[in-house]
């Protein structure tokens, strides 16, 4: 199975593309599409539409997860990260990929058995599952390859437990 892992923003979409075989996973590739600062937000959107339909044609992802949104404070922000949720979302149901939704919590659960883990831990063990020699960077394709993960363990777990 191939998992397409996103973590949106609109400055930065993490993407992590993964193959899970026989509970085995290797990493097929892993990134950032960044958009520049002071652009507008629809030039953006149109950008971050473009290369994610370019990733989905490259790789034929098998399934998408993609983290939900989480924002305590900025309202500006949040709603433009939104707005990018949806157009990578768009994206995703245009060519039938089933597409799966996971918050923080859940994905720190996932991979390191605890909700409220650190950031550093989720790098290290993405890290480590993956059997990269370093921590991919910036934080937001080290999150996208963990977000992947998630859904993998997920995955996992539920053909464990059917």
């Amino acid at each position: 199975m191939r998992i397409l892992g996103i973590d949106p923003g609109t400055a930065r979409v993490g993407y992590g593309i993964i193959d899970l075989n026989a509970n085995i996973y290797s990493v097929v590739d892993y990134g950032c599409i960044t958009t520049k600062a002071h652009t507008p937000l629809e030039i953006r959107l149109g950008e971050i539409a473009d290369d994610i339909e370019e990733l989905i044609n490259k790789y034929s992802p098998d399934v998408a997860a993609v983290e939900e949104l989480f924002f305590s404070k900025n309202t500006k922000t949040a709603l433009s990260v939104a707005h990018a949720r949806g157009v990578i979302i768009e994206k995703i149901q245009r060519y039938n990929i089933p597409m799966y939704s996971y918050n923080p919590m859940s994905i720190k659960q996932a991979l390191c058995s605890d909700g409220k883990a650190k950031k550093i831990q989720m790098q290290k063990m993405t890290k480590l599952l993956l059997q990269l020699s370093e921590i991919p960077t910036p934080d937001d394709t080290a999150d996208a390859l963990a977000i992947a993960l998630c859904h993998g363990n997920v995955h996992q777990n539920k053909l464990l437990y059917a």
